[in-house]
């Protein structure tokens, strides 16, 4: 795998040079966001620094066993006399939606194909498995001890960032990161047990509500919900997460969207893709990003609409691919 070890060094320079942090990532918090922050938050304490996580939407339900969650704040701006802010995963100050980051010293790190170098130091690796490889690499070569905690929230974020080890793109370079964490003290068990088998009953109904709504034309499948079933069940946005697997885990389906709507009428969509589309340039296309497998955008309603945009898009994109 390529790596920049000038930029890694960079960061490096930049973090030893400041004392105060602030770490944060994008709205809407995947599990490699939050293990991300959180892990990056602890090297910098290891390394005598002051660390506070934020994030605009807070940590989500199935994420908040991770160590150190319950220190996350969640808010709207930056309150607190910084000397950097380090984005996590993110192509832009505006996907954190947090105000106060413009006049911040900026370290960006990412992973994804669709990143931007906005910041003061950019350290982009798109070849990375996760941010999380690129932060458990920071603290590597800062000299920090992995602790267990820190190994939990990292392999939680390499595990649910590669869809349990099943994405493409999982290789033996994956497996000897995971394995790793696990020599460091993550628990492989414990941590898939806290994402996988503890859904909210209200994310059961709502998958029930999605399932109803199932669409497939050939290799294309999708689903959606409608603002009215989330409100039914008492769904929260975080139990939108992951449904769009379910449509991909048909045989022979090949890409699979989820459309949420959402309480001003647009929806947003969540691509997966097994490999024969890359299912990031078709969300780019929206306005969106993500990775070859997963990508995701936002879309005018209403919904026929929304649906026909991006069915369409896919099946031109399967077509010409």
């Amino acid at each position: 795998m390529e790596h920049q070890p000038d930029m890694l060094n960079e960061v490096l320079r930049q973090i030893e040079a400041r004392q105060r942090f602030l770490v944060t990532s994008h709205a809407r918090p995947d599990g490699d966001a939050v293990g991300s922050a959180l892990a990056c938050s602890q090297i910098l304490r290891a390394l005598g620094k002051q660390a506070e996580v934020v994030l605009f939407d807070g940590v989500p339900r199935i994420y908040r066993q991770l160590p150190f969650a319950g220190e996350v704040v969640h808010g709207e701006r930056v309150n607190g006399n910084y000397d950097a802010a380090i984005l996590l995963e993110c192509d832009g100050i505006q996907r954190t939606r947090l105000t106060g980051l413009e006049n911040q010293f900026l370290i960006n790190i990412d992973h994804h194909p669709s990143a931007r170098p906005f910041a003061d130091v950019n350290w982009i690796e798109s070849k990375a498995v996760a941010t999380a490889e690129l932060v458990h690499r920071l603290g590597l070569q800062a000299g920090v001890t992995i602790t267990p905690e820190m190994a939990t929230c990292l392999y939680t974020a390499v595990m649910t960032d590669t869809g349990s080890f099943m994405f493409a793109g999982t290789n033996e370079h994956v497996f000897g990161l995971a394995r790793e964490l696990v020599l460091a003290g993550a628990d492989p068990v414990r941590c898939a047990r806290n994402i996988y088998f503890a859904h909210s009953t209200a994310k059961m109904r709502l998958l029930g509500a999605a399932l109803s709504n199932l669409h497939r034309e050939g290799v294309l499948a999708w689903i959606w919900v409608t603002q009215e079933q989330m409100e039914r069940v008492g769904a929260l946005e975080e139990d939108c997460e992951g449904l769009a697997n379910y449509a991909l885990s048909i045989q022979d389906v090949e890409v699979a969207a989820f459309f949420r709507e959402l309480p001003d009428r647009r929806f947003r969509v969540s691509l997966r893709s097994k490999g024969k589309l890359n299912v990031a340039a078709i969300a780019e296309r929206f306005g969106g990003g993500g990775h070859e497998c997963a990508g995701g955008m936002s879309v005018d309603g209403p919904l026929v609409t929304a649906v026909a945009q991006v069915v369409s898009q896919i099946s031109g994109g399967l077509a010409g691919g």
